[in-house]
């Protein structure tokens, strides 16, 4: 059994190209069986790959009755290896806190900064962690009840960057007769014997039901992670030239593409395209294969303005010609005073207001063409100036041209299903605590032109250039 295990973790390193030779490997340990049993693999195989070992221990800070116990097998572990040992703890209930997320995820997203820090300052070129054929079952099978795709069904890859799991391809029972073998001890944490998360569930649950149809469960379920990332290797050729022809522009957290030709692609690249395109902007943390498909679903059907709201903020938008992906916070308008006559940039929203008076005689029915993209006449004598353009209020009404009465700021953007984070962009423009017009929208009935007008206000509004 011994030799068996090492001889699958020395072909796993060269099979996916872990270790490239004398290089200094920091170890994941935890004092649990797989992560003993990897420090032990890779101390016995050391002068073989030139390796020089460390090994770190994260504190969570969520056992404390069990981590000082840990800790000392750990140390004592290391010292009998004559490896150095280092330990770094983390805040995972604050982190969690703070970022409102569970505190699986807040435990993971800490645990692997620490581990990049803890090998930095030791300077570590590898980071070696003890997942194992199980992990990669479980975690298929999460995926799979989740609703993932092809790529979420990949599982765990065996390498990521620095990181190196040369446990992957051995199954956790085999593990255990290993470290029977060499008489090794480890530690049980005791959060692995709950309930309480789905991982355990499968662990605990699922996989002794499923043994009864394929005793041999783990190992199917780990080669079909395996398959699939042979095909995401494929694709991953095919999806990068894509998307080089697809940009129109691209900051840390927005991506524009262009919808010619990508709303007619096929729907196996659009959704590895648009996967790609978050998890190199935004960060796929949070987005399903659903709401991928939701994204294809307007990509394909969706109007100019349309959007869709994704977890962690994140906006998709139909354009007229590109759909945009962003996780930018909604810049709110600032309030300016209008010059009148004359011309006012709000800069927020993106537009030029020019203000002319007029007698009533002598005004059109307001029509516009060429770059003025809106216009608005209103009864000069009813306004009290200055004119103020500001962003939207709690409280704020009107009355709407054509509506017959007063009628909530709130309810007209919803009726007119207005994006919500777009609504603090929209200008009001105010005549003292009047609103006289929701600038692209619609007028105010109170201050419209009428037989009696003598002079009047005309208000016309020019896109800016990006």
């Amino acid at each position: 059994m011994r030799s068996l295990i090492v001889h699958r973790v020395t072909s796993a390193i060269k099979k996916h190209s872990m270790l490239s030779g004398d290089e200094k490997v920091l170890v994941g340990l935890s004092g649990g069986a797989d992560s003993v049993c990897l420090l032990y693999i890779l101390n016995e195989l050391k002068d073989q790959f030139g390796l020089v070992l460390n090994a770190a221990y994260i504190d969570h800070g969520l056992r404390p009755a069990e981590t000082g116990r840990e800790i000392e097998f750990c140390r004592d572990l290391c010292g009998g290896l004559k490896i150095p040992f280092i330990t770094k703890a983390i805040a995972v209930q604050s982190y969690a806190k703070e970022q409102k997320m569970n505190l699986q995820e807040a435990a993971r997203q800490l645990r692997y900064r620490a581990f990049e820090e803890t090998a930095y300052e030791s300077g570590c070129r590898r980071i070696a962690l003890g997942h194992t054929a199980d992990d990669q079952a479980e975690t298929l099978l999460m995926r799979l009840f989740r609703g993932s795709g092809p790529t979420g069904l990949a599982g765990i890859p065996p390498v990521r960057k620095n990181i190196i799991r040369p446990l992957i391809d051995v199954e956790r029972k085999d593990i255990e007769k290993y470290l029977a073998y060499s008489q090794a001890g480890y530690i049980t944490d005791s959060s692995n014997l709950k309930k309480d998360y789905l991982r355990n569930k499968i662990r605990l649950s699922f996989m002794p039901l499923i043994r009864e149809f394929n005793p041999d469960i783990i190992r199917t379920l780990s080669k079909t992670a395996s398959l699939f990332r042979d095909e995401e290797r494929y694709f991953e050729i095919i999806v990068t030239k894509t998307l080089m022809k697809l940009i129109s522009r691209k900051t840390g957290s927005r991506i524009e593409l262009f919808l010619a030709p990508f709303e007619i692609m096929d729907k196996v690249i659009m959704r590895k395209v648009l996967r790609r395109a978050i998890d190199g902007t935004i960060g796929l943390r949070g987005i399903s294969f659903i709401h991928i498909e939701d994204i294809i679903e307007l990509t394909k059907f969706g109007k100019p303005g349309d959007r869709l709201y994704l977890p962690k903020g994140i906006r998709a938008i139909k354009e007229y010609s590109t759909l945009i992906l962003t996780s930018d916070i909604p810049v709110a308008l600032n309030t300016y005073t209008l010059t009148v006559p004359g011309e006012t940039i709000l800069r927020e929203a993106g537009i030029l207001i020019k203000a002319t008076i007029e007698p009533a005689e002598e005004t059109g029915a307001g029509s516009i063409s060429g770059l003025w993209i809106y216009a608005g006449i209103f009864d000069a004598a009813k306004l009290h100036m200055p004119l103020i353009a500001r962003p939207r209020e709690n409280g704020d009404f009107f009355h709407p041209l054509g509506f017959g009465r007063r009628k909530k700021l709130q309810d007209f953007f919803v009726d007119l299903k207005v994006p919500r984070d777009e609504r603090s962009r929209v200008p009001l423009i105010v005549s003292g605590k009047d609103i006289i017009w929701v600038v692209g929208y619609r007028g105010d009935d109170r201050f419209q032109v009428t037989a009696e007008t003598r002079k009047i206000l005309r208000l016309e509004v020019k896109k800016l250039r990006d």
